[in-house]
């Protein structure tokens, strides 16, 4: 299951690459949910219109539910990773880096970060939500020093200086846009 799939842009993505049976993608917003079951093709992914607080599968119906970019959207993101833990075995989660001064400043000074509430979370934050829902903590990592959007030429440079940072601890943990984690069932 892919909550909060978009237009299906990366859910696609994540299909083609890791050619799974099926993915049950589903995100609030019908506009876009059209626009990604325009783009299906054959694969077998079925998209649809819902909300991740109440996801309309029965407990254990997926292998892996993907979390990707969403959470720090929604006004209750614990509700939606307890929800995600009912209906899947494992829990993947990838979301901004709450450690990541950078983005702290933007989430304070954009206009756009501020009219649209963006906010990232505390790795600790996210972990505890995962721990909340039942789930053990699996994996977890720092990624991505190229934030989205990046205009090309510094993209280039930091492109080649990513490896450097996600490499050395406390810079990967500072320096990284991204944290993801993954979090399984007990037993």
């Amino acid at each position: 299951i892919d909550i909060g799939c978009g237009d299906g842009a990366t859910t696609l993505d994540l299909f083609d690459r890791a050619v799974p049976s099926m993915i049950e993608p589903l995100d609030p917003a019908a506009p876009a949910i059209s626009l990604a079951q325009s783009r299906v093709g054959g694969r077998t992914v079925n998209f649809a219109v819902g909300s991740a607080y109440d996801l309309p599968w029965p407990d254990q119906s997926f292998d892996i539910a993907h979390l990707r970019g969403v959470l720090h959207h929604m006004d209750r993101p614990e509700r939606a990773v307890a929800e995600a833990a009912r209906v899947a075995r494992q829990v993947v989660i990838l979301e901004p880096n709450g450690l990541n001064p950078v983005l702290k400043l933007l989430e304070k000074l954009s206009p756009y970060h501020r009219a649209h509430g963006e906010k990232s979370f505390l790795p600790a934050t996210l972990r505890r939500w995962v721990r909340d829902a039942g789930l053990v903590l699996a994996a977890d990592s720092y990624c991505c020093l190229v934030p989205y959007f990046c205009p090309e030429p510094a993209a280039r440079v930091l492109k080649r200086i990513e490896p450097l940072v996600e490499a050395v601890p406390l810079l990967r943990q500072l320096g990284c846009g991204a944290y993801v984690l993954r979090g399984d069932r007990r037993g």
